[in-house]
């Protein structure tokens, strides 16, 4: 409750009146480690289904104000307006969300991995060659992309040594990763699904190989997305996909088998190009329409109506960061070294995930986990738990037992003392605040 830093974490405990060294050891030393914590949430989300694995991957920025912290830097405000381009003073983090998917097609992203991209400091003009040849090695190896496929390496690794050796993993990106840096350090039995670029060059696959010299990988050139779009030869085909609450119809083309340079010779590909989806603001407003989407994916065999569906539920990892940030105060913490930086960031994500799952889990085995009845504003039926709804129904199995209001009498109770519980409700409620 309150400002959600590592000295609110002390006083909700009770242990404002002690040494609180410790609390910061635990984080900058490692000795809470986000990596375990994701483990037992990323192995029940293999065991509860069958078939391919569907993740997605993403970045977000963290807002700091303070100049020495790990991995603040200036960097592009993504909610800035598109005529200006603003800068913000953030840490940069890279999350992957595995699918769980539910009844009639929907899902719900559950965070499994969460690490640091910090920015490396630019030296100054003067400083020598090396420390210009290692800044800019650094920067490579920093950058979204190169962490992003370092991410998918470790997820399939870990795949591979629990138990899900055989399962397909489908990965779907944003145009960040859609790049050479990803599709050409793909792992085994991995799948990319990303956004591309209107006006990419792809090509056909060779008719036919020279007799003498090196094989062809590029045959003709392709249309761009944006010309099989508008052609009218190439007939749009209505696949019922889930999003927005209920099934939908949404017109798509599909072209296959294709090669991009950006990917290499190694992947065969094919493309989607989603029509313009017709929507209303209100009942009699006029009819708008969102913009035209762009979609590769590495399985030339697969299905349209299975590409699309498993890139719209990347839309989730959205929902995850507004969560975190706006729910959980993930980034409220102020710690400034690098191992800090990571676990306490990333141990709040792994709660996050193991509140999901647990909410997840209790409505696979048919048990009730919202306790307090919804308000009269919010839908009696909703498909999915929010997750303050979630954060309300965990404080009530916590201290529910522990409030008595002197108001109402209690009858046929025969166990008068109540069970001490962990925080103290005392201590998180009265040390509980927002602004520090």
């Amino acid at each position: 409750m309150g400002t959600h830093t590592v000295t609110a974490l002390v006083n909700a405990r009770g242990r404002q009146f002690e040494d609180w060294s410790a609390d910061y050891r635990l984080y900058s030393r490692s000795r809470a480690v986000p990596e375990q914590l994701f483990a037992p949430v990323l192995k029940w989300l293999c065991a509860c289904q069958d078939g391919p694995i569907v993740m997605a991957m993403d970045d977000t920025l963290l807002r700091k104000t303070g100049k020495k912290t790990h991995g603040v830097k200036y960097m592009r405000d993504p909610l800035g307006p598109p005529f200006r381009v603003n800068f913000i003073r953030a840490q940069r983090f890279v999350q992957i969300s595995a699918a769980c998917p539910g009844k009639g097609g929907q899902a719900r992203m559950i965070p499994v991995d969460w690490a640091h991209a910090p920015v490396p400091q630019k030296p100054k003009e003067k400083a020598g060659e090396t420390q210009w040849k290692q800044y800019h090695e650094t920067k490579k190896q920093s950058c979204c992309s190169a962490v992003g496929a370092q991410r998918i390496r470790r997820i399939r690794a870990w795949l591979d040594e629990n138990g899900a050796a055989g399962r397909r993993l489908w990965m779907a990106v944003d145009g960040t990763y859609t790049c050479g840096a990803v599709l050409k350090a793909l792992p085994h039995d991995t799948t990319l699904l990303g956004r591309i670029r209107a006006d990419a060059r792809l090509y056909f696959l060779p008719d036919q190989q020279p007799q003498k010299g090196r094989r062809r990988s590029y045959g003709e050139p392709a249309p761009t997305p944006e010309q099989v779009r508008k052609d009218p030869k190439i007939p749009w085909k209505k696949v019922r996909v889930y999003f927005g609450g209920k099934k939908r119809s949404v017109r798509v083309k599909q072209i296959t088998p294709l090669r991009w340079r950006t990917a290499g010779e190694e992947h065969v590909l094919q493309l989607l190009v989603v029509a313009p989806t017709p929507y209303r603001l209100t009942k009699n407003a006029k009819c708008l329409y969102r913009k035209p989407a762009y979609l590769i994916c590495t399985d030339p065999n697969a299905p349209a109506a299975l590409v699309l569906q498993h890139y719209l539920w990347r839309w989730d990892i959205e929902v995850n960061f507004r969560d975190e940030k706006t729910i959980l105060g993930v980034g409220d913490a102020q710690v400034r070294t690098p191992e800090a930086v990571q676990n306490v960031t990333g141990c709040a994500v792994a709660a996050y995930a193991i509140l999901l799952a647990a909410a997840d889990q209790c409505q696979r085995n048919n048990n009730n986990c919202l306790h307090l009845p919804p308000p009269k504003w919010q839908p009696q039926k909703a498909q999915r738990p929010t997750t303050n709804n979630l954060i309300r129904n965990l404080r009530y199995e916590l201290w529910a037992s522990s409030i008595h209001f002197s108001g109402f009498t209690i009858k046929n109770m025969t166990y008068t003392k109540p069970e001490k519980r962990k925080p103290k409700l005392e201590s998180a409620l009265f040390y509980a605040t927002k602004f520090a």
